[in-house]
């Protein structure tokens, strides 16, 4: 059974008052790239070229985060190698409940684009720009 915070924190569907606030879920996007740890560099890198981030987010088969791969490593790494091999492990996540403005102030302090968001076992839910952050702390007047 969850609690009113874990429910929030799964991204679960509310009403009322929360279901407006500015939360980083309300700006979670899934078009991210994906891939698994055993995916080759390569084939990860060109998938990462034609998107909109430098990264890919390395999760297990359940969804579980597991790293994440910047294209500047899967560069240098050679192009058959698993992205195990050249992946940040255990990258920093938040909580789709969060309040955008403190998410967005804290990537703009850190000088950072995106947060990964994910429920708080660390399965992916999506990823959040800095700026859809601050765009909706603004027109929610947070």
């Amino acid at each position: 059974m969850f609690g009113k915070v874990d429910w929030l924190a799964h991204a679960l569907p509310v009403e009322g008052s929360r279901a407006v606030a500015p939360t980083a879920g309300r700006v979670a996007r899934d078009d991210y790239v994906r891939c698994g740890p055993h995916d080759r560099a390569g084939e990860v890198l060109a998938q990462v070229e034609r998107s909109s981030y430098p990264f890919a987010l390395v999760a297990a088969d359940d969804g579980m985060v597991l790293g994440r791969a910047r294209a500047s490593d899967l560069r240098s790494a050679p192009a058959d190698a698993p992205v195990s091999q050249v992946m940040e492990l255990a990258p920093a996540t938040n909580r789709p409940h969060r309040a955008a403005r403190d998410i967005a102030k804290r990537l703009a302090d850190r000088e950072l684009r995106w947060t990964i968001i994910t429920t708080p076992e660390g399965r992916l839910l999506g990823v959040a720009s800095r700026e859809d952050l601050e765009r909706l702390a603004a027109d929610e007047g947070a």
